[in-house]
């Protein structure tokens, strides 16, 4: 079977990417492990929940998931406060102008959405059940094996995860570490209401943050180390909801919390190359970072709306879809925007599990100013919100993902 782009993983980003390209013309293969599409939203939320920033927002709107999401799962982010022992800031949407700084939803909620409107692509064909079982390039494009049968392609796209067989069998390298971390999660509810505002305080183990969830409810992320995760996942509800209300300085009040709760170990991981030829890498197989600012899954749809536009833009222009001089453009584009957020948020968990006294004076000083610097503030809410920066077309809301202007990237 022959399809123009094959790609593997249907998760949100690889599902974004198959329906960006699929409204472009394309003829895409998803294949993806999961042999059962995702079921409607149910009547309760989610434990796994991301924040979609306005650059998220953009391209789910333009490729017509955002009206297919319930209204009654969308959070609205308006303001968010952080802070830690002796300093904090916060921010306000509407110190920008804007109604908010992004939208707190389930992530199973908008891999549903957009599975919903791939079905109204016909020439986008999912292959559920199936596990790529090996990949050959050759002149005449790629060939993907999937035991019993192949599929072949001028672009296969690895959308598969972190532990990605695509980059495996590309034999692309990685950068990874540990960062001897866990998240916990969980869905609580607070005595006094979130007011529309994410809340995060840094403490010396990880940063403990409440995200607000549409039913009023918070989603709690606690990172911590190891030992502290097993025990937090090990009290009953009561002493959990007390443990949380006690670090989070009882600034919601009283934290009731259901039993159920997960934690997951936390790394990070850059691919050395996000390309190689008929080979392309996006998301979690290219890149994983910290979750303290919740930027994961909004890398990943960019990367999703930067190779479609490059790709769209290729053909556009009779040039072949799959080729190194392609792809190289994508990943100029994106490499090194994901590294410099890495390394942020790197140096932004060091700095603020570090003990000593230059640390503290220097996160101080850093609360200080962003608080009292108008234009910092504003700056960096509409940097981290995704209303400025290099973006593609889809993440500007531009329908087509041709019809943007790649960027100048040598």
């Amino acid at each position: 079977m022959r399809y123009d782009v094959i790609v593997a993983g249907g998760g949100l980003v690889g599902a974004t990417l198959a329906l960006a390209l699929g409204e472009a013309g394309f003829d895409v293969a998803i294949v993806e492990r999961s042999s059962e599409p995702t079921p409607a939203p149910g009547p309760t939320f989610g434990a796994r929940v991301s924040t979609f920033t306005v650059a998220s927002e953009r391209i789910l709107r333009a490729t017509g998931v955002w009206p297919m999401l319930p209204a009654e799962r969308i959070g609205p982010m308006r303001e968010m406060h952080v802070w830690e022992r002796s300093g904090e800031v916060h921010f306000d949407s509407a110190e920008i102008g804007e109604p908010s700084l992004g939208h707190v939803i389930e992530n199973a909620v908008v891999q549903w959405a957009v599975e919903q409107r791939l079905k109204a692509q016909p020439n986008v064909e999912w292959h559920r059940g199936e596990a790529l079982e090996g990949l050959v390039v050759d002149g005449g494009g790629a060939r993907a094996e999937l035991g019993g049968r192949d599929l072949r392609g001028s672009l296969v796209v690895g959308a598969d995860g972190a532990g990605s067989r695509v980059r495996e069998l590309a034999g692309i390298d990685v950068i990874e570490g540990d960062y001897h971390q866990k998240a916990v999660v969980a869905e609580v509810r607070t005595a006094m209401a979130h007011r529309e505002t994410a809340w995060q305080r840094f403490l010396p183990a990880g940063p403990l943050a409440f995200l607000p969830l549409a039913n009023g409810a918070s989603s709690i992320v606690w990172s911590t180390t190891p030992t502290h995760a097993a025990e937090l996942c090990a009290l009953d509800a009561d002493a959990f909801g007390l443990e949380v209300a006690d670090a989070f300085e009882w600034r919601l009040g009283a934290v009731a919390a259901p039993a159920a709760r997960a934690s997951f170990p936390l790394r990070h991981l850059h691919a050395r190359a996000y390309v190689r030829d008929r080979i392309a890498l996006a998301g979690d197989a290219a890149h994983v970072v910290h979750p303290l600012a919740g930027q994961g899954v909004n890398l990943g749809l960019l990367d999703a709306a930067a190779l479609a536009e490059v790709v769209s833009r290729a053909r556009q222009r009779g040039r072949d879809i799959g080729s190194r001089a392609t792809l190289r453009r994508y990943e100029r584009w994106r490499r090194g925007h994901n590294a410099a957020m890495q390394a942020v948020l790197g140096g932004f968990r060091h700095l603020f599990s570090a003990p000593w006294p230059p640390a503290r004076w220097m996160r101080e000083t850093g609360f200080a100013l962003t608080d009292r610097l108008p234009p910092l503030k504003a700056g960096f809410m509409r940097h981290a919100s995704g209303f400025d920066g290099d973006l593609p077309a889809l993440a500007r809301g531009v329908s087509a993902p041709g019809s943007g202007s790649i960027p100048s990237v040598g």
